[in-house]
C-alpha cells in the first residue's frame, strides 16, 4: 500500500506539475489581441525646394516642415524660419507665418484620425518683395477619418479669399489654376487632391508647383513644391500607405521628408542636403507612448504555488518509497 500510494503522488506530480507550470507563465504583450491599431498623420506645411543662386550653378535646397505628427501626437507653432546658405548674408528668413497652425494625429484598434488646421497664413519664399508672398490664406484644413469596418473618408477645404503672388485667386475644387506674374514666375496651384483606398486616406489642401525668377536678394531663381495643409490615416488592422499612397504629396516628400522634417522638427539642425537651417516657434508637440505590457494572468500565483506543492509531494514521496526500500531488507532479517 505505501509503495502504491508514493507511486500515486509520483505520477500525480510528474503529470500534473509540467502542465500547470506551463499554464502560470504565459506572457504576452497586449498589442497582440485584437486587430493593430491604425495610423494617423498631419502636416502644416512642408518645401521642397531649390533655390539657385545669382551668377552661380549652385543650388540651394529649401527643405522645411511645420507641425509634421504621426499618430499620436499633436503640435501648435504658428511660424517657421529658415536660414539659407548664401541668402542675404545668412540672415533667418521667414517661410511660414499664421494666428494658428495645428496638427493632431490619433489613432487606436478602432479609429485613426490626422487633422490639420491653418489660419490666416502667409507663405513667403527667398527673393520675393517684402510685401509680395507666395500664398495668402485666410482658413485651409484638411481631416482623414480611418474606421474599423467603414469605408475611410478625406476631405479638405479651403475657406475664405486666396491670392497667389498678390493675384486674388478663384479656386475649382479638385481642380487645377494657374498663376503668372511677369517678371517674377509662375505657381501652378491645386486644390483638395484627396486620395481613398478600402484602408486608407489622404487629403491635401492646397499644393503648389512653384517655379520663380526673383533676381532678388542673390537669388535667381526658386523651383519645387510647397505643400499646405495635408492629414492622412490607415484603418485598424490596414498597412500603412507608401510615399505615393498619399496622392499628393509625392514631391514635396522628396525632399521636405529627407530633410525638411528632421531639421523642422528638431529646430536649428541641418538638413542632408545642406544649405537650410529650420527653426520653429509656438508650442511643443506632445507625443504619446504605446509601450507593449508582458506578464501573466492574475491566476499566475496560484497556479505557481499548486505546482510548487505538487513537486514538492511528488519529491517527498520519491524519497518515502527509497526510505522504505532500504529499510525492507532489514526487517526480513530480524
Amino acid at each position: 500500500m505505501p509503495r502504491r500510494l508514493a507511486a500515486t503522488f509520483v505520477a500525480t506530480a510528474l503529470t500534473a506539475g509540467p502542465a500547470l507550470l506551463l499554464g502560470a507563465v504565459p506572457a504576452h504583450a497586449t498589442g497582440s489581441h485584437g486587430p493593430a491599431r491604425g495610423t494617423a498623420d498631419a502636416v502644416v506645411l512642408r518645401t521642397g525646394l531649390n533655390v539657385g543662386l545669382l551668377h552661380k550653378t549652385l543650388d540651394v535646397p529649401l527643405n522645411a516642415v511645420l507641425n509634421d505628427v504621426h499618430a499620436p501626437a499633436s503640435a501648435s507653432k504658428t511660424a517657421l524660419t529658415v536660414t539659407l546658405d548664401g541668402i542675404d548674408g545668412g540672415k533667418p528668413f521667414s517661410v511660414l507665418r499664421a494666428d494658428a497652425a495645428t496638427a493632431r494625429g490619433t489613432a487606436d484598434r478602432h479609429r485613426a484620425e490626422g487633422y490639420a488646421n491653418l489660419v490666416r497664413a502667409k507663405v513667403r519664399l527667398p527673393g520675393l518683395p517684402p510685401q509680395l508672398s507666395l500664398i495668402e490664406a485666410r482658413q485651409v484644413t484638411a481631416k482623414a477619418v480611418c474606421a474599423a469596418g467603414q469605408r475611410p473618408r478625406a476631405e479638405s477645404n479651403v475657406l475664405g479669399p486666396v491670392r497667389v503672388l498678390g493675384k486674388k485667386v478663384t479656386l475649382t475644387a479638385g481642380g487645377t489654376t494657374d498663376v503668372k506674374v511677369p517678371g517674377v514666375g509662375e505657381v501652378r496651384l491645386d486644390l483638395s487632391r484627396k486620395s481613398v483606398t478600402s484602408k486608407s486616406a489622404a487629403a491635401t489642401a492646397l499644393e503648389l508647383k512653384v517655379s520663380l525668377n526673383p533676381l532678388r536678394l542673390n537669388v535667381a531663381e526658386v523651383h519645387g513644391q510647397v505643400t499646405l495643409v495635408r492629414a492622412g490615416c490607415t484603418a485598424p488592422g490596414g498597412t500603412a500607405p507608401g510615399d505615393n499612397g498619399s496622392g499628393a504629396t509625392s514631391g514635396g516628400q522628396t525632399g521636405g521628408q529627407s530633410g525638411g522634417q528632421s531639421g523642422g522638427q528638431s529646430g536649428g539642425s541641418k538638413p542632408a542636403g545642406g544649405g537650410t537651417h529650420v527653426q520653429q516657434t509656438g508650442a511643443k508637440p506632445g507625443t504619446g507612448q504605446n509601450l507593449a505590457e508582458t506578464g501573466g494572468s492574475s491566476a499566475t500565483p496560484y497556479l505557481a504555488g499548486g505546482a510548487a506543492l505538487l513537486v514538492a509531494a511528488g519529491a517527498g514521496a520519491i524519497g518515502y518509497t527509497r526510505r522504505r526500500r532500504g529499510a525492507a531488507p532489514q526487517g526480513g532479517r530480524g
